[in-house]
């Protein structure tokens, strides 16, 4: 699909004009501090940001910067993440703090390809980084940024692929345009185009429906009571709390999952350790 200046340029005004008068205020926002919007992204990530924005300034307190992460026990991340869920993504945090004290001085490099090798940071992640953090231009997808695309340009169409949205974000970039002429204090940079997206693309999930339905990658979320994720958290935080638990402990929360599995992949993956017939944080 190939779009002309014309139409590009109807398609910024309008998702710039919402976010003029609509913008949604969020505390990762408000930095430019490259450590804290790594937080938040990986934060963001399968979490409403209504949900994040608590953890995220208390995290921020208890681990301002990567070098006081990468120095916290696991135990202490695995408590401050308590309640978002997903606990991987705290143990890949706190290996991406470690990685960027070794590597980097404990600052995030302004690299996109450099943050993507980061642990827990895919394409999305690296992007939004790239563009929150460092202003730098380049076309990345996540939900609400897929459900503006869809919306407007693949109305009708089934099975969008994300390979075809990225070549309309590439073209939709912001510095593909002249920039707006106002008293704007940051004009049409990268940075909020893609919160004027990821606003837009809330709004029309809370209004039309959710779009996303129509792209290749949709999938249904699977159920959380009695699975395998469930597990893997009610282990976790039981281990957090109590500093250990048996097998025999993990088998009295689950009936449907193999509760020797999920706790040898727990222990595989970093999280626990064997100490005896215990289990402990690593």
């Amino acid at each position: 699909m190939l779009l002309t200046r014309k139409e590009i340029k109807k398609f910024q005004n309008a998702i710039f004009e919402y976010y003029k008068k609509h913008k949604r205020i969020f505390p990762w926002r408000q930095t430019r501090d490259p450590y804290a919007i790594l937080v938040s992204e990986v934060m963001l990530q399968q979490t409403q940001t209504e949900r994040v924005v608590p953890f995220f300034r208390a995290w921020m307190k208890q681990f301002p910067t990567a070098r006081s992460l990468a120095g916290a026990p696991v135990s202490a991340v695995l408590k401050a993440w308590q309640g978002l869920g997903y606990n991987r993504r705290a143990l890949n945090l706190k290996r991406a703090g470690e990685m960027l004290v070794k590597e980097y001085g404990g600052n995030i490099p302004a690299d996109i390809h450099k943050i993507d090798e980061l642990p827990g940071v895919g394409p999305y992640t690296a992007g939004a980084i790239g563009a929150f953090a460092f202003n730098i231009s380049s076309a990345f997808i996540e939900t609400n940024i897929r459900t503006v695309y869809l919306h407007f340009f693949f109305k009708g169409r089934a099975k969008v692929s994300d390979e075809e949205i990225l070549e309309v974000v590439e073209q939709t970039l912001p510095n593909e345009v002249q920039p707006q002429i106002g008293k704007e204090v940051e004009p049409r940079s990268v940075r909020r185009w893609y919160s004027a997206l990821m606003d837009y693309g809330a709004m029309l999930k809370a209004t039309v429906g959710n779009p996303n339905i129509h792209s290749k990658s949709y999938t249904r979320q699977s159920t959380f009571k009695g699975s395998r994720r469930e597990l893997r958290g009610t282990i976790l935080r039981l281990v957090t709390e109590k500093g250990k638990m048996t097998l025999a402990d993990a088998k009295k929360h689950t009936k449907a999952v193999s509760a020797e599995e999920v706790v040898s992949d727990l222990a595989r993956e970093g999280f626990l350790k064997k100490s005896g017939k215990s289990f402990r944080l690593a």
